[in-house]
């Protein structure tokens, strides 16, 4: 799926990608598949994530300030505390953040 970013640049969203910095803000990345993507650094506000599978996926330094992550599946995704997530969002507790298949993500998952 191609996505033009608010930045006016045009992002391949697909599992894998490196999307790492870019600007997707107010994007509508519904039921997207964005297995081991590098979020690292990227602007996800208001960003429509919702069923969204962002497995093993890098949300580092990511900003998800008013994303909308309803059944969004972050099975072994990576966040730091420099990741914003929505006000009010708790990790679902039927994540086992220790399963992932990358084990530096199972590893820094949270830290």
């Amino acid at each position: 799926m191609k996505v033009t970013g608010t930045d006016g640049k045009e992002y391949t969203v697909e599992p894998d990608a490196n999307l790492s910095g870019a600007d997707l803000s107010d994007a509508d990345l519904w039921r997207a598949d964005l297995r081991g993507t590098n979020l690292s650094e990227a602007n996800l506000s208001k960003v429509n994530l919702s069923k969204t599978n962002l497995m093993d996926t890098n949300l580092s330094k990511a900003s998800l300030t008013d994303a909308y992550l309803e059944g969004a599946n972050l099975r072994g995704a990576m966040w730091n505390d420099k990741t914003v997530f929505p006000e009010g969002f708790e990790i679902p507790e039927h994540i086992d953040l220790s399963r992932s298949k990358n084990p530096a993500i199972a590893r820094s998952c949270c830290t």
